[in-house]
């Protein structure tokens, strides 16, 4: 199953359309896993990527656990600063991987997965509550846009459930 070949102008309009969308499902829900659920759900079936799934930060042990989550079996636990999941929380920041065979210290759940991007979700108090993983089958599937959408995905989810 490919992911969508999709340019960024389309990329653009149907990320404006959907984030409204995202915002309005989980606004009136106070629930994390049900919305976070429903967000990977919702995100998988619109890009029809390989995987997209949630991590969620453990503080205590400092490890990333597995949370909900659309596609194949994956990585139960990603210690901090480990694959890119662990690099981003390390760093604060969005890893776009255009190719994950060439990334240092990537972990592969998958050999099917080409590319990746991870998003850092904080609560707020400014720590990290999870991160949002999307792999795709094919190499560089992830740009800028998808940074820059995926980025205020990540804050309306602070807003509401953070």
């Amino acid at each position: 199953m490919h992911s969508l070949h999709i340019n960024s102008t389309d990329k653009n309009e149907i990320y404006q359309e959907l984030l409204p969308q995202i915002e309005s499902l989980i606004q009136e829900e106070p629930d994390l896993i049900a919305n976070l659920a429903n967000i990977a759900a919702v995100l998988k079936t619109t890009f029809n990527w390989f995987w997209v799934g949630f991590y969620l930060a453990d503080t205590q042990t400092k490890q990333l656990v597995l949370g909900p989550f659309q596609g194949p079996l994956a990585c139960t636990r990603i210690p901090y600063g480990r694959g890119v999941c662990g690099q981003a929380w390390q760093k604060g920041e969005t890893l776009v991987i255009e190719d994950v065979n060439r990334h240092p210290d990537h972990i592969a759940c998958s050999s099917l997965s080409q590319s990746e991007i991870v998003v850092p979700v904080w609560n707020k108090e400014q720590q990290l509550l999870a991160v949002l993983d999307v792999d795709s089958s094919e190499l560089a599937s992830f740009n800028d846009t998808d940074a820059h959408y995926l980025g205020k995905l990540a804050e309306i989810i602070t807003r509401y459930l953070g």
